[in-house]
């Protein structure tokens, strides 16, 4: 494997307690012989594919982290902070029932900095709804663990959209999380995913999905009552105080080079899209016999690489920033989207201002849809 140059490293871990009725993440069920094989696998993968005076942001996901045995996640999160010495942002995603005071403590002390809590909601229906194995008083407690851990750079995950919520359940769960004091908030749209239990609730008449209507009215909801209380709109579903936002997804977001470590983890180079295999025990065999991990390359063109970074501009508040994009694509973005761009400012979703094109307020309901216009030619 040669060592490839990025910005941003993101590892999948590949396991959890039990599957949530959203998610389609690849995940499996942990057992303690289990994680050491695959704490072994992903710490090679990282030390052979990195390099690391270059990698800014780490951030370990899934799944779930916080399930693996506590000497495994530490041994994993040491080695990682040791091999990467210029990381300024270091995250570990959490489950609200999997994490304790001393375990906190351990992770910050090893050079995690920064704690992605996923409360997803505050309202015991919508918990239950979801499958999700925590309650809200869970969230309090791990937020407060996590403060007196030394963590002041938190963020809660929140999910609008749950079926059956209404405005008034979804405000709710933005005043709790406001009350927990956290430095960023993220709020996605429920998405129905193939092969997850609630999609085959859905296509079974189980469950209704939120009415437009109500999707429409959470969003701004959002952004007005996350607006009062100081967070800023930096992306389309990630709210921040100032100085807070989250470096390693901004990565994302700018089409710079990320690295993915882990079962179904993507990387990006700038020429070319690699895809790892989803199978675990493909990817242990794999990164046993010391092969490429990946099963999927990608190398698009140049228009299309214009394209994407379009629509990763466009999520930010900033957008495009018109000179950095043609420097970082060679397009002149005003030329190569004249048309969608000229569509979109009349109907008021778009805005040309200061050499930059961004959304407006009234295009983040609509954004998914917009975004499509620029991201093929």
């Amino acid at each position: 494997m040669t060592p490839q140059p990025a910005v941003a490293m993101y590892v999948h871990v590949p396991f959890c307690r039990g599957k949530c009725r959203y998610c389609a993440f690849v995940s499996e069920p942990v057992t303690p012989a289990r994680a050491e094989t695959v704490v072994a696998a992903l710490i090679h993968e990282a030390c052979q594919r990195a390099q690391p005076d270059t990698v800014e942001t780490l951030y370990i996901g899934g799944g779930c982290p916080t399930v693996l045995p506590e000497t495994d996640l530490l041994r994993f999160v040491t080695v990682l902070a040791e091999s990467h010495p210029h990381v300024t942002e270091f995250t570990v995603e959490a489950h609200p029932a999997q994490v304790s005071g001393p375990l906190l403590r351990r992770l910050r002390e090893a050079g995690v900095n920064r704690l992605s809590i996923g409360a997803q909601s505050f309202v015991p229906g919508e918990l239950q709804r979801l499958g999700r194995a925590h309650t809200t008083a869970d969230v309090a407690h791990s937020v407060y663990a996590a403060c007196r851990a030394g963590f002041g750079n938190l963020s809660l995950d929140l999910i609008a959209a749950v079926p059956g919520s209404t405005l008034g359940d979804f405000e709710h769960s933005l005043r709790c999380a406001i009350d927990l004091a956290p430095r960023h908030v993220s709020v996605y749209a429920l998405s129905y995913e193939a092969g997850t239990e609630l999609t085959r609730q859905r296509d079974a008449g189980l469950i209704e999905p939120v009415d437009e209507e109500t999707d429409r009215a959470m969003t701004f909801a959002a952004i007005e009552i996350l607006a009062a209380a100081g967070f800023e709109q930096y992306e389309i579903s990630n709210f921040a105080r100032p100085g807070f936002e989250c470096r390693h997804n901004l990565t994302y977001w700018a089409n710079r080079p990320w690295l993915g470590i882990g079962p179904s983890a993507a990387s990006w180079d700038g020429v070319r899209r690699t895809t790892n295999v989803a199978d675990v025990e493909e990817y242990l065999r794999r990164i046993a016999a010391d092969q490429e991990p990946w099963n999927e390359v990608v190398s698009p063109d140049p228009i299309e690489i214009a394209c994407e970074t379009a629509v990763l501009n466009l999520r930010r508040r900033g957008g495009i920033d018109l000179a950095e994009y043609q420097r970082a694509t060679g397009f002149d973005a005003m030329e190569l989207f004249a048309e969608a761009i000229a569509e979109h400012v009349q109907a008021g979703f778009l805005a040309c201002r200061d050499g930059r094109v961004v959304l407006t307020t009234a295009a983040v309901p609509v954004a998914d849809r917009i975004l499509c216009d620029f991201a093929a030619l």
